[in-house]
């Protein structure tokens, strides 16, 4: 009885781990294409160069205004001249990190100015290809299909191979 139970919490405890490895590869296909490669799951950006936010779930820029912090769909004409491609974005994966503004600005002041990442649009690591906004989402979503069909064309090719061996044997 006392293995049964060891067991049934091995099993829970194993549960737990495969669902945090499935919730880490959520959201490659949201995230916007200007984002940084390298990261399979992001939930906000930080833009040392114009200490803003950016939070993948919602498609929201979060920025500060006169001491209040703003929500946009997108940044603000002050912002004109900020090149989202070609600026340094840093992952931070918590909850509404502009309420620790200073504690990001403070930790990431050093990446202001860098231009060294490589944006999901420029990548040719098919697997960013699922995102519709990637240049090659067509031509992927395509071979998809062709090969879906595929698929199902062999095993439609093996069920009738199958049906008429069976008949030979009779």
């Amino acid at each position: 009885m006392r293995y049964f139970f060891v067991l049934i919490i091995v099993v829970l405890c194993m549960a737990n781990t495969l669902n945090a490895q499935v919730h880490i590869n959520l959201n490659l296909d949201s995230q916007p294409i200007w984002g940084p490669t390298g990261n399979d799951y992001v939930e906000n950006y930080y833009f040392p160069d114009i200490e803003a936010y950016y939070n993948v779930p919602q498609h929201r820029f979060y920025y500060n205004e006169k001491g209040k912090w703003i929500s946009r769909a997108s940044l603000p004409s002050r912002f004109g001249s900020f090149d989202l491609y070609n600026s340094y974005k840093v992952v931070v994966n918590n909850p509404q990190p502009w309420k620790n503004d200073a504690t990001y600005k403070a930790k990431y002041a050093s990446f202001k100015g860098r231009h060294d990442q490589q944006p999901i649009r420029d990548s040719k690591d098919s697997k960013y290809f699922s995102n519709k906004n990637h240049p090659e989402h067509n031509n992927w979503a395509q071979q998809q299909k062709n090969e879906k069909n595929k698929n199902k064309t062999n095993k439609q090719n093996n069920r009738q191979n199958e049906r008429e061996n069976g008949k030979n044997k009779k």
